[in-house]
């Protein structure tokens, strides 16, 4: 089993920055692809971006890309989201995951474990 646990999650301004932390227990992370999602309120879960075992390869949402940047340390067996450029439309729950896969997906079912998630609010 892998437990997630989510952090840095806030209260920013629009064009501002929140940085996210996920830290894995349990298990090691590194043979798994880890990926960050989001829901808002009386929304679907949706995908925000995945990286594989490796940290080599990234996926991002549309709404997200140029934007988010998605990173890992596995000997820290942690997980990161730079979020820049913030809008008000990016204020949701924000959720790590872990996939026993080596490849990363963006597919919300994909996904095997789940943090409780963190709060992101992004005013205008």
């Amino acid at each position: 089993q892998v437990q997630l646990v989510e952090s840095g999650g806030g209260l920013a301004q629009a064009g501002g920055s929140l940085s996210l932390s996920c830290a894995a227990s349990g298990r090691t992370i590194s043979r798994y692809a880890m990926g960050w999602f989001r829901q808002a309120p009386g929304k679907e879960r949706e995908s925000v971006a995945a990286i594989s075992w490796s940290g080599g390869s990234t996926a991002y949402a549309d709404s997200v890309k140029g934007r988010f940047t998605i990173s890992r340390d596995n000997a820290k067996n942690t997980v990161y989201l730079q979020m820049n450029s913030l809008k008000p439309e990016d204020t949701a729950v924000y959720y790590c995951a872990a996939r026993s896969s080596i490849i990363h997906t963006l597919g919300v079912d994909d996904y095997n474990y789940w943090g409780q998630g963190t709060q992101v609010t992004v005013s205008s």
